[in-house]
Order: structure tokens, then sequence, then C-alpha cells
């Protein structure tokens, strides 16, 4: 097959709530041999997170080195579909299934691509982790180890995530904002509410904790990035009974930041006012991703070009949106994403234009040729 969207249905039509591993993989090599390829497929990491089915591939040697980054693992499904959410159908100039867009259809368009390039110089690599959607310990982060392994390095990377907002090529993304989880516990004693002095309510310290916390302003932007937020997630007590004092409280928050931070500074300013309030307090940060930015340069100028070349639009360069296995390749090269418009991606009836997959094709092929010459 060559075509993108028989590709894509042929990726579609394998279940592969994340992680992912098995046939959809197995689709994805098969659609890779006999093109020179070779194929790299492994299995990282253990329960809880793990384990998770990763594929690299790679044809030629030398530099240039572009690689196409992207996952095969799709967020699942839901209810209320109006057809069965992996049968891939077809039906008024769109396909329809759960990681049309998310984003199978752009791993077909690139396979599709490369049927079109001739490839006279340096390497093509696919690098295609099966958990990008869930915890993302196994994934990227073990392919980029095996690609070290094997001494494989990009010059030049594209991530097919759906960056499309309006039109297809209206946006790339040339960086992203980082992200911190941080729980926070506050012990207390539970006692009889009408014996206060001989309970300690955690409620009020966490409160105040919180209130604090909420009145933080980290910064007012930069010229890339909108500004860094910090959001209370959640609030938990569970305390059923009217006339108790409880002996925790709890509370989740969610940073998202901008390339002024770090994580783990995050982290230490949030445990600071956490234990000012309650000494005591058990503060557990978890980073999934640091803010990176790729400046506009080579690569979202190859991007650019071929996007304007076949759809007259130049693109915007944006940082919005959520984290993606960009922040991980990033560490190794310039990396820009652009994909699909994103309307509908993990939603009901998640659907691609055919005629959209067929325009990504011709883009990530210019691309590729750009990105070798």
């Amino acid at each position: 097959m060559t075509d993108a969207v028989e590709l894509a249905k042929a990726l579609i039509v394998c279940p592969s709530v994340t992680p992912a591993r098995g046939a959809v993989f197995d689709a994805l090599e098969a659609m890779l041999a006999g093109r020179g390829f070779t194929v790299d497929r492994f299995t990282a990491g253990e329960a809880p997170d793990g384990p998770v089915e990763n594929l690299l591939a790679w044809r030629g040697q030398g530099a240039p080195h572009f690689a196409f980054a992207g996952h095969l693992d799709v967020v699942p499904p839901g209810t209320g579909w109006s057809a069965e959410p992996f049968a891939a159908e077809v039906r008024g100039g769109l396909l329809y299934g759960r990681g049309a867009v998310d984003m199978k259809g752009a791993i077909a368009a690139f396979v599709a691509a490369l049927h079109r390039v001739e490839q006279r110089q340096g390497t093509i690599s696919l690098i295609i982790t099966g958990d990008e959607e869930g915890p993302a310990i196994y994934g990227t982060r073990a392919l980029i180890e095996r690609m070290a392994e094997r001494g494989l390095k990009p010059d030049l990377c594209l991530v097919g995530e759906p960056t499309s907002v309006h039109r297809l090529g209206d946006t790339i993304k040339i960086g992203r904002r980082g992200s911190v989880n941080i729980w926070i516990e506050v012990p207390g004693t539970q006692g009889h509410v009408a014996y206060p002095h001989l309970a300690d309510n955690p409620i009020p310290k966490l409160v105040r904790a919180l209130a604090k916390i909420d009145a933080i302003r980290l910064d007012d932007g930069t010229g890339w990035f909108q500004p860094s937020n910090i959001e209370v997630t959640d609030l938990e007590v569970g305390n059923p009974a009217t006339n108790v004092i409880p002996a925790a409280a709890k509370a989740r928050l969610s940073i998202r930041f901008n390339d002024l931070h770090k994580g783990d500074d995050l982290a230490a300013r949030i445990r600071d006012i956490a234990v000012a309030e309650a000494p005591n307090a058990i503060v557990t940060p978890r980073v999934s991703g640091e803010a990176f930015l790729t400046e506009p340069g080579v690569l979202s100028a190859i991007v650019s070009d071929a996007i304007r070349a076949h759809t007259g639009l130049t693109p915007e360069l944006s940082t919005s949106g959520g984290t993606s296995d960009s922040r991980f390749l990033s560490k190794l090269c310039p990396v820009v994403e652009f994909g699909l418009p994103n309307a509908t991606m993990h939603k009901l009836d998640e659907a691609v234009a055919l005629a959209d997959l067929d325009a990504l094709t011709a883009i990530y092929a210019d691309v590729v040729r750009r990105a070798l010459a």
C-alpha cells in the first residue's frame, strides 16, 4: 500500500489503547517492509507503567539525518460513537476512527510520503512509541536511549502531532510549556469537633497554603510563551462524619510553565509554602516535562516553505497546547511539530478529511526532500 488513506485504515483497525503493543506495530512494520529500512522493535519497562512496545526504523547512513517521530497508542474511545471506533469507516469524505487524527493519520501520511521520495543521501528514521498518551516513561525516552546505543542522532526532527487549528497548515509548534503535578498531604489528628483541643485539624492549614499558592503570579509570559499558570486540580478529605475532625487533608496541583522556569524549582517553591503553613506537610512532585523552544531557523523554515508550497498558507509558529514527546526529543536536535487539523482529537467520532491526508502526504514528502538536500 502506498496511499495514505489505506495506510491509515490499516493502523486504525488495530485497537491500540495506550500502552499500544502487537498488531498495530505489526501493521507499521509491514508498511516499511521492502523499503530498505532496518526495523528495531523492542519492549521496555514493567508494570505499572509498562511494558511498552516501541519501534525504531532507519534507512541510509550519515548526514543529514532527518527523523519523524510519533505514537501509535490512542486514548480510550469511550461510548457514543456513530460507528465502531476501530472500524476505519469512510463516509462523506472523512475517515472515522480513534487515532485518525492523533496520530495514526500523520504516521500513515509520512510512510506514504516515503514512497514519493528518492533518497540519494543521508538518513531517514522513524521514532514511534506505543506510550505517548499514557505515563510516557518507557516510550520515547527509551527510544532515545536505544538510538544512542546504535549511534543514531538526528540533525532535525519532525513530530506528527495534530497542530493545525482551522485548516491544514495554519499552525506548527516550535515549543511547548513544561508540566509538573504536585500532591500535598497535610496530616492532622482526628478528634471530636466538640473537643478541638484534643485534635489537630489539617484543613485550615491546607486552605491557607492553597490561598498563598493561588495568589502566585509566576510570570507575564515571554515572546513565544503564554504566562505560566498554577491550577488546583483536586481536594480530598474523605470525611463522611459531621462531628469528626479529619486526620488528613490532601490537594493536587498542576503547573504549566514556560521556559522561564524549571519543574524542580517550582516544586521547591510550592513545598516551601506548604511547609510554612503545615510543617509536617508531605509534598510529592512529578515533573512530566520541561518547557522547550526551537528558535525559528532552518527546520521551521523547511516545514513552513513546504506548507506554503502546497497550501498557500504561511503557518503561525506557536507554543500553545499541552505537552508532547517533543519535550524529550528536543534534547537531541531541533524539533518542530506539524500535522493534521486537531478539532476532533480525543473526541467521539474522531475523523480526518481524506483530502487532508493526501495534502499532508505531499507536504511531508516535500519536507523530506528539503531536509535531505
